[in-house]
């Protein structure tokens, strides 16, 4: 079993900086894959970014390339969302997700069988 905990969402004004937190409480098994995505209402989930638990294969939504940085530190089990230059269309519920086998090519959450309750991110202009 996998449990991840989300933090670091709020409230700011376009242009300004973010950083969310995912902490992974892994049982029995470790995972290989995390990753980042959103979902705003009315609207399906949609990947953000994702990166393999050894530290490469980063990959990102065109939408936030350049933008936003995923990262992670093993020492404390936990994965971040950097993100910068933030827009009103990046307002959304960001979840933190995690797979056991290797990352796939693209970010599909039907490949992510854990996931993190969300954190609300809100981008006001």
């Amino acid at each position: 079993q996998v449990q991840l905990v989300e933090s670091g969402g709020g409230s700011v004004q376009a242009g300004g900086s973010l950083r969310l937190s995912c902490v992974g409480h892994e049982r029995d098994i470790s995972v290989k894959c995390w990753a980042w995505f959103r979902q705003a209402p009315g609207k399906a989930r949609e990947g953000v970014a994702r990166e393999h638990s050894a530290g490469a294969s980063e990959r990102y939504a065109d939408s936030v390339k350049g933008r936003f940085k995923i990262s992670r530190d093993t020492s404390k089990n936990t994965i971040y969302l950097q993100m910068d230059t933030l827009k009103p269309e990046d307002t959304a519920k960001y979840f933190c997700a995690a797979r056991i086998g290797d990352c796939r090519a693209g970010i599909d959450p039907d490949d992510y069988p854990y996931w993190g309750q969300g954190t609300q991110v809100t981008v006001s202009s």
